[in-house]
């Protein structure tokens, strides 16, 4: 094993013994005397790099070969050799770089450059341009130029920028673009009378004023004449005497009541409604429908009622009380000196007077319709919802039309008398509720008669049979079939029992037990009547004194 230095740079300085050089180890190799190789060293480890061809020595390497420098052409050295002079590189070594954060200044550019392309001597403009209208002075003896030393097409100077026209200037300074002065207008004296205008144009242009005059009103007489053959000039006769409007005419009715008929708002948290109402009393009673008043029976003692009267005015109303099975209330206003309506007979009413029905329909105040008196003694049964008992009396059926709002509203004769009190319609069916000529009004005397019981006392009493009828029919007969009496009422006392068929009672028919009800409260409470009822095939009279409910 060979022996290495432990100083790396004495045994890199230490050359090595040098031996011949073999070129090749192979048989027939001639040796090559400028070569050198080291001498290997076999040691314990020439068992792993046997010597022959392929050995490695571990200790020296072969040193490169030496340079060969073929001689220069002589005239190749005097085109591509330094110049005289010039021992190393064309380019001077690079200056040191500055230090991080400072300045370096740009050298200046050479002498021509500045020449060439500086500014003129004098000048500290930033930019190399003139602004527009600047002029530079003339070269002397230039034929370029014009005289005045300015031509902006031949002035190398000029601005490159947007400036005024460049346009010759006049001796006084103005451009050439300079416009004429306007000239002189000729006056009307002028053209007519100065002479200034030929007779003869004056002539020919009035000629063609009238004929350009005529052609145009020719032209609009022709398009108003021919335009519509549906239009014209026209006056329209008219008759020169009033309409005659003689005493109790509808007119002279309608001027009559509408001041004493009102419109009845009701407002309460949940909704309100509308109806109308008829002013009885100079105290400012007024007759209205209980369900008007009560929006049947939905309001409280909080609701709100308000009248309206034709004028406009508005007032606040008080109730003063309520008949629900008649439909009747009766409110007071604080008013002065009311128009009020009398109270006529219903009785005398015949099927085919003529009546007047006024109110406020669908909430149009101030409405009066007229019709007739279609039937007479017509029973109406209404309501009976919200565990109130229904509504029944005796009504007069109209053809007046009537529709919701006319509820409470007056129904008068040809008088202006007050007959009845509108309360109900009948429809056709199927979603319509406006009036098809079935209006039902509450007779004026029992208006009348539960009005005065209401003011004065503030409730109402009716008449009381003391039993539970159904309507019932049969070939030979019809009326109102007793289904149970009342303990102690006037009914059991008076001996009718269960199953009878009352077909009459005092004056009245009965054919159903609508009829029945309402006779009964045509008459007073302890009044005493005689009943013709049917029991098992027989025909009996009873006498019965009416009670009160």
């Amino acid at each position: 094993m060979s022996e290495h230095n432990s100083d790396p740079t004495q045994a890199a300085n230490t050359p090595a013994p040098q031996q011949p050089a073999v070129a090749d180890r192979g048989q027939g190799a001639t040796p090559d005397p400028d070569a050198t190789v080291t001498q290997p060293v076999l040691g314990r480890d020439a068992r792993l790099n046997p010597p022959g061809p392929f050995a490695i020595d571990h200790q020296q390497r072969v040193g490169p070969r030496p340079l060969d420098r073929p001689p220069v052409d002589p005239s190749s050295a005097a085109v591509f050799g330094r110049p005289a002079g010039v021992e190393g590189a064309f380019s001077p070594n690079a200056p040191a770089p500055a230090p991080i954060g400072t300045l370096t200044s740009t050298p200046p550019p050479p002498e021509s450059l500045s020449s060439a392309f500086g500014r003129p001597p004098g000048e500290s403009d930033v930019v190399l341009q003139r602004p527009p209208g600047a002029r530079a002075t003339a070269p002397q003896d230039d034929p370029m130029w014009t005289e005045d030393g300015f031509d902006p097409w031949r002035d190398p100077a000029a601005g490159a920028v947007i400036g005024p026209p460049a346009l010759d200037r006049e001796p006084d300074g103005s451009t050439t673009d300079t416009k004429r002065p306007p000239g002189g207008q000729l006056s009307l004296t002028e053209v007519l009378f100065g002479r200034r205008v030929k007779p003869l144009a004056l002539g020919i242009l009035g000629l063609v004023a009238l004929l350009i005059g005529a052609v145009g009103g020719l032209v609009g007489w022709v398009v108003a004449r021919g335009g519509d053959a549906l239009t014209s000039d026209v006056t329209l006769a008219q008759a020169e005497a009033g309409k005659e409007r003689p005493a109790g005419s509808v007119s002279d009715i309608a001027a009559r009541v509408r001041p004493a008929v009102v419109s009845i708002e009701v407002r309460m948290e949940q909704g309100g409604g509308t109806g109308s109402g008829v002013l009885i009393d100079g105290a400012g009673y007024i007759v209205t429908n209980w369900h008007v008043v009560t929006l049947e029976g939905r309001a409280d003692d909080k609701a709100k009622i308000t009248t309206v009267f034709t004028d406009g005015t508005r007032a606040e109303a008080k109730l003063v009380g309520t008949d629900p099975k008649t439909d009747l209330a009766v409110i007071k206003v604080a008013v002065t000196n009311p128009t009020v309506l009398q109270f006529g007979n219903s009785d005398d009413l015949k099927v085919g007077d003529a009546v007047i029905a006024v109110g406020s329909p669908l909430g149009l105040t101030d409405t009066v319709t007229e019709g007739i008196v279609s039937a007479l003694h017509r029973p109406v049964v209404a309501g009976g919802d919200n565990g109130q008992a229904p509504i029944t009396y005796d009504a007069i059926q109209t053809d007046a039309s009537i529709n919701q709002g006319n509820s409470g509203g007056p129904l008068v004769d040809s008088t202006g008398a007050l007959v009845g009190i509108n309360s109900a319609i009948r429809s056709s069916g199927s979603g319509n509720t406006g009036s098809v000529g079935l209006g039902f009004a509450i007779p004026s005397n029992d208006a009348k008669r539960i009005a005065e019981m209401i003011i004065r006392d503030g409730k109402v009493k009716h008449a009381d049979l003391g039993a539970n009828v159904r309507s019932v029919s049969a070939e030979t007969a019809e009326g109102a079939q007793v289904v149970n009496v009342t303990e102690g009422g006037a009914a059991s006392r008076a001996g009718i029992a269960e199953g009878d068929v009352i077909r009459k009672l005092g004056d009245r028919q009965v054919r159903n037990a609508a009829e029945l009800t309402v006779a009964v409260r045509s008459h007073q409470p302890g009044q005493t009547v005689p009943v013709v009822l049917a029991r098992q095939g027989q025909e009996l009279t009873i006498q019965v004194t009416l009670q009160s409910d």
